[in-house]
């Protein structure tokens, strides 16, 4: 499972800061979850981002057979 938050949040032109403010999930979290050190965020954590970013929580989230068929 990839979680795909960096390639919404660069669509909505926010930085990590925007994102963190508007979520209310702080800003070394959401650098972790896009460095790949945080791998299964919570669910709180996710529907915040989410609605900050205006999508839904299954957008941000990419499974490994999505990824294999990609490649």
């Amino acid at each position: 499972m990839k979680i795909r938050l960096e390639e919404f949040r660069n669509r909505r032109k926010m930085n990590q800061r925007q994102l963190s403010d508007a979520s209310g999930v702080p800003q070394p979290m959401i650098s972790d979850i896009e460095n790949g050190n945080v791998q299964n965020p919570t669910v709180r954590t996710m529907f915040r981002l989410a609605k900050a970013l205006r999508c839904l929580i299954d957008d941000l989230i990419e499974d490994d057979q999505e990824s294999a068929k990609g490649a």
